[in-house]
């Protein structure tokens, strides 16, 4: 049974002025970190939100429509694997991160971020380490990154064929690794990130 977020467990499910926020590809060898901000309407409830990670795909697509239908402001936002590159993958997740509060076109009165660090945000901001399973903000935030980033690498899939983006959306999994051997890195993979500089070989 997936545990669910009630109102009773988030104590900030009826204050309208919060944010939760969340990002979604921190450790893929490939595309970008994506990163979701939510505020969720107090009047307008969503049954079943919970850690993107624990829902099936499709029901995090399904939820998507009801967050971006009900929410008072949502927002998604990236770094590129170039960002990842320069900055390193944990300034990367904070760019993309207030990049998305700051789509939202209102600012917060409080931004709630999953995990243990913040980004520089113009409203104070709380990192709440599991917060994706414990605020529905953060909850609905996570699933956001998590359908757009997905998305987007079926669409990259199709630019990069061969590594099979759209099935494991650029994690190590263990057809990445050999495909990234056959082939060498492409334009999206991470030149950080120790496995792609083990198979750069100069190919796309």
């Amino acid at each position: 049974m997936i545990p669910l977020l009630s109102p009773g467990q988030d104590v900030w499910a009826r204050t309208p002025g919060v944010a939760g926020v969340d990002e979604a590809g921190r450790g893929p060898l490939a595309g970008p970190v994506t990163a979701a901000a939510v505020m969720l309407d107090p009047t307008r409830p969503i049954a079943g939100l919970a850690d993107s990670k624990r829902l099936t795909a499709a029901r995090r697509e399904a939820l998507e429509t009801e967050i971006q239908t009900r929410a008072l402001a949502w927002a998604v936002a990236a770094a590129s694997p170039e960002e990842i590159d320069t900055l390193n993958i944990l300034q990367a997740s904070l760019l993309a991160m207030r990049r998305a509060v700051v789509a939202l076109g209102r600012v917060p009165d409080l931004a709630l971020v999953d995990g243990n660090r913040c980004p520089t945000l113009d409203c104070p901001v709380q990192a709440i380490v599991g917060g994706d399973g414990k605020v529905a903000a953060i909850a609905a935030a996570s699933i956001l990154a998590k359908v757009a980033r997905d998305r987007e690498m079926v669409r990259l899939d199709a630019l990069y064929p061969g590594y099979g983006l759209a099935i494991h959306k650029g994690y190590p999994t263990a057809g990445h690794l050999a495909a990234l051997r056959a082939l060498g890195p492409c334009a999206i993979h991470r030149q950080s990130f120790r496995p792609v500089r083990e198979a750069e070989d100069g190919r796309c």
